[in-house]
């Protein structure tokens, strides 16, 4: 691994640990800028461009068609470019899109940290545009969030492709991918398929509601021109939009389909493979990596931004699950295509499933019980049978081609049941920990959704390696990667660890942020208080938030490890504050957030969606209370195994799952506190352990470098005068 030095923060002027100039807790107005140095003009160690495209022989890789020497250098592409959309050229975003160009050039990945204002997506995507320009092959962008792949098509791309192109040979075009049940499938609204849901008991008001939105869609489906489900406002619920989607796997394929000339979907993909840069997800990258059938255009770069959470959505998608109402729902999709007593031996069995999940303990299952894996290997062949008895996958489609889409339906439903109670099978039976993969566990599900078997790997990092790395250029960014300091945690995840005899580079680089943080924020750490239980937030907790949010006047966001904690300080402190006081799931976070950004003195308290998704600049932010270090419940299925194998492997599990886990998400909790050039406040961390604990010093090099203390009294000082000005 080649790592580029880190950019630190141009220092306050006064010692770390000490008072700032101004009274004690006061903080400075004088914003500061904080340079970045550009990657060394050498190249990293690692593999050229020409050594990896020999390597891509064969694959999905294009060879460059235009001279990338003929186009004007990133530098100038880039000052134009922010010209246009009226910034301020930032030397932290100059140094990330030399070194985004340097990376392209020379076939070795980077990760990039750069915080939040530094306009990363702009040091990209000029970059970007200049590759798709003189290559025959697209740049395939991938984000997280929904916001911001809208943020990059209606804002980013538009003012960049007008800006950019008089220096080049064209203007740049681009389109937004998004997986096939995104899109409304013409064939399945026209065919009149079986509802999945149709015998699941809901409220009768509830029936009524999605009724009308099948209504509106219906409706909508005689107007649309892109069938994308995001224009469909207001929106509608996953039950109403299933009866108009398909998955990738249930699709018959534009050549078989009777609507395939007209898809919505493929009309997406045909615009997408004529673009220079394609907006996409991490999921349907995480498919397309995975599937033998490619989804997403040629291409030889890949950007994935809101990095931080690839590994997540990587694994979310390559997991698994098996319960009784799925089986039940393969059941109906089988309908009358197959003998009923061959369908019905597979509703037996998933009652058999249902009734023992019903009396199981939820959790990790280590050793698999004699009884579920007899369930399992029924399943399995019941499935099995069902597909059997469905006959030839293709053939007389076009005589029957309604008939054709239930079997796909059916066949797709029944493979999806069928593999995944295999897959569970073999997960068990390793002699060593070290050869286990999987890991499946017994979700006990909620009132409305029944208990659930689901399995998923624990690691993700071959997988990626080989088929996201492997044949193709990728620079990661976010504005949270380097946890503890260090970019090598991350990069385990991502299989880009160095092991001897790896030939594949790749550098890290931490641009810094224009926001001085020293002067700007304190990070205020609660020593004094006991240590968090299990039984909820003790009653010195809810005094501290109450001292703090009466001395900045509200304006707080509070940032929970759980929503039962968040819901108990939500009622315990509404009868202690005179400021308003809002909790997630009082109504949607859209509007939550909206309401808190709206009313300075309103208060939002929450958990894990409002730790990643705000931003609100400006003086209804001024104080972000994080109550405890977010740490993995010690009975999570999925991060206990991870953290088990690890230390089978000889690593240290807790440093490496759970405490990069915590750094992860402390780091972009304190992220919402400093949204702009102008914002001041405090994060306050209410648990002790970020001092006294021994991976504190790793947790507390993860958050930007803010002035800290435990002084309660300092940081009071701060927010009154803050909360006065």
């Amino acid at each position: 691994m080649a790592v580029v030095p880190t950019d630190s923060l141009t220092p306050a002027e006064t010692p770390p640990g000490s008072p700032p100039e101004a009274p004690s807790g006061t903080l400075s107005e004088r914003p500061t800028a904080s340079p970045a140095s550009p990657p060394p003009a050498a190249p990293p160690a690692g593999r050229r461009a020409g050594e990896r495209a020999g390597e891509r022989a064969g694959g999905r890789a294009r060879t460059r068609s235009g001279s990338a020497e003929a186009a004007p250098p990133v530098e100038e592409l880039l000052a134009l470019a922010v010209k246009a959309v009226g910034g301020v050229e930032r030397p932290g975003q100059l140094a990330m899109a030399r070194a985004v160009q340097h990376a392209i050039d020379s076939g070795d990945h980077l990760a990039v940290q750069a915080g939040t204002g530094t306009g990363k997506s702009l040091a990209y995507l000029v970059p970007s545009i200049r590759h798709a320009m003189t290559s025959e092959g697209s740049v395939v962008v991938s984000t997280a969030t929904i916001a911001l792949q809208r943020q990059l098509v209606d804002r980013d791309l538009p003012r960049l492709a007008e800006a950019l192109a008089p220096l080049l040979p064209r203007e740049p075009t681009f389109a937004i991918l998004k997986g096939r049940r995104n899109y409304l499938c013409r064939y399945k609204a026209s065919a009149g398929w079986p509802d999945d849901e149709q015998e699941q008991l809901f409220d009768p008001g509830e029936v009524s509601v999605t009724g009308r939105m099948v209504q509106r869609i219906q409706e909508w489906a005689d107007e649309t021109e892109t069938g994308d489900r995001d224009e469909l406002v207001p929106g509608v619920n996953e039950q109403a939009w299933r009866q108009f989607s398909v998955s990738a796997r249930e699709c018959l394929g534009a050549q078989r389909c009777p609507s395939g000339t007209d898809c919505f979907a493929e009309l997406a993909r045909a615009r997408a493979a004529e673009s220079d840069i394609v907006v996409t997800n991490h999921a349907l990258l995480a498919i397309d990596a995975m599937e033998d059938i490619p989804l997403l255009p040629e291409h030889d770069v890949v950007v994935v931004d809101e990095a931080h959470e690839l590994v997540d959505r990587v694994t979310s998608v390559a997991a698994g699950e098996l319960s009784e109402s799925g089986i039940a729902m393969a059941v109906r999709r089988v309908g009358r295509l197959v003998e009923q007593g061959i369908a019905d031996r597979l509703l037996q069995a998933g009652e058999d499933l249902k009734a023992l999940l019903a009396v199981a303990p939820p959790g990790r299952i280590d050793e698999l019980p004699q009884v579920l894996g007899l369930t399992l290997a029924l399943i399995r062949d019941a499935a099995s049978a069902c597909v059997t008895a469905l006959g030839p996958r293709t053939g007389g489609d076009k005589d029957d081609p309604e008939g054709a889409g239930l079997r796909k339906a059916a066949f797709t439903a029944l493979d999806e049941v069928r593999d995944t109670a295999q897959r569970m099978l073999d997960a068990f039976g390793h002699a060593e920990e070290v050869d286990r993969a999987e890991v499946v566990w017994l979700d006990a599900g909620t009132e409305r959704r029944p208990p659930t078997l689901r399995i998923a790997p624990l690691t993700v990092a071959g997988m990626l390696r080989e088929k996201l790395f492997g044949d193709r250029t990728v620079v990661l960014t976010s504005a949270t990667l380097a946890l503890g300091g260090a970019f090598d945690g991350l990069a385990r995840q991502w299989g880009l660890s160095a092991a001897p005899g790896d030939r594949s580079g790749w550098s890290g680089l931490d641009v810094g942020s224009p926001f001085d943080h020293p002067r700007s924020g304190i990070l205020y750490v609660a020593e004094h208080l006991p240590q968090p239980g299990r039984d909820g937030l003790p009653e010195a907790y809810l005094e501290e938030i109450t001292e703090l949010i009466e001395a900045a006047g509200g304006r707080t966001l509070g940032l929970f490890s759980s929503m039962r904690a968040a819901k108990a300080a939500t009622e315990a402190l509404r009868e202690r504050l005179s400021v308003p006081l809002l909790c997630q799931g009082d109504d949607s976070t859209m509007q939550l957030v909206k309401r808190f950004a709206e009313d300075e003195p309103t208060c939002l308290f929450g958990t894990l969606s409002l730790w990643q998704g705000v931003d609100v600049p400006g003086p209804s932010l001024r104080l972000v209370i994080i109550d405890r270090i977010p740490f993995p419940r010690p009975d999570d299925p999925l991060s206990s195994a991870r953290q088990r194998h690890v230390a089978a492997k000889g690593g240290n599990g807790f440093m490496a799952v759970a405490a990069t886990h915590a750094a992860l998400l402390l780091a972009q909790g304190a992220g919402r506190l400093l949204r702009s050039q102008h914002d001041k406040g405090v994060v306050a961390v209410l648990d002790p352990r970020l001092a006294t604990a021994r991976y504190a010093g790793f947790l507390r090099a993860s958050l930007p470098p803010f002035w800290p203390t435990n002084d309660p009294a300092k940081v009071r000082d701060a927010l009154r005068r803050l909360a006065a000005s």
